[in-house]
């Protein structure tokens, strides 16, 4: 069973984000957490923000396993800019692009492999 969080309209450009979201992709929840702790960029924190209401709403669905989540995918795309404009030289302006991102994570449950006295009778 598959759950999923999304964060829209998020003020950072998705360039930055896919840098954290490749280092975390396909771990397990507590350990991608762990990991984006350590990783110094502004899109970590946001990162883990999202992977933490997409555990809440599994959390809320119930017969889902909390423990047991991995991240199955994480989707980067790009929001719409924001458009302002910077004086130069001579008179001049040039246009600055404010990107946005819209953040797609999805969470998988990992299948448990049963104890290691289970497996030896062929159970698990």
């Amino acid at each position: 069973m598959e759950v999923k969080a999304v964060g829209k309209y998020v003020r950072i450009s998705p360039v930055k984000v896919r840098k954290a979201a490749r280092v975390v992709k396909g771990k397990r929840v507590e350990d991608a957490l762990n990991v984006l702790g350590f990783i110094p960029q502004r899109s970590a924190k946001i990162l883990g923000k999202i992977i933490r209401s997409a555990v809440a709403n599994a959390d809320q669905t119930p017969d889902m396993e909390v423990d047991n989540l991995s991240i199955a995918n994480i989707v980067v795309n790009q929001g719409p800019s924001l458009k302002r404009f910077r004086p130069r030289a001579m008179g001049r302006a040039t246009r600055i692009l404010k990107r946005t991102s819209h953040i797609t994570v999805v969470l998988a449950e990992q299948q448990r492999a049963g104890s290691r006295e289970q497996r030896a009778e062929g159970v698990g």
